[in-house]
């Protein structure tokens, strides 16, 4: 994905709110699943992630990895997470 691409999904995710928070179970096969769900449906999602910095970008690279979902941008405890429909 080019810079350009990835500026355009940053300004659409602005406005979005979390729709999946992960908590003190960490990332569970079900998280994993509401994941895909989500990606499944909106596409673009942020994913709060509530853990310390070095545990969070370790749960970041596998929440890419399993959901084979590219990360747009990380702020803090906010990830904003994009994967392309092909059913759309």
């Amino acid at each position: 994905m080019n810079p350009i691409e990835k500026k355009k999904l940053k300004a659409q995710a602005h406005p979005l709110n979390p729709v999946v928070i992960i908590g003190q179970a960490g990332l569970t096969p079900a998280i994993i699943n509401e994941i895909n769900l989500a990606l499944d449906a909106h596409e673009l999602i942020k994913v709060k992630i509530r853990a310390e910095r070095d545990e969070r970008s370790a749960i970041r690279e596998q929440i890419c990895t399993e959901t084979h979902a590219e990360q747009i941008q990380s702020i803090g405890q906010v990830v904003v997470l994009y994967r392309k429909n092909l059913k759309k």
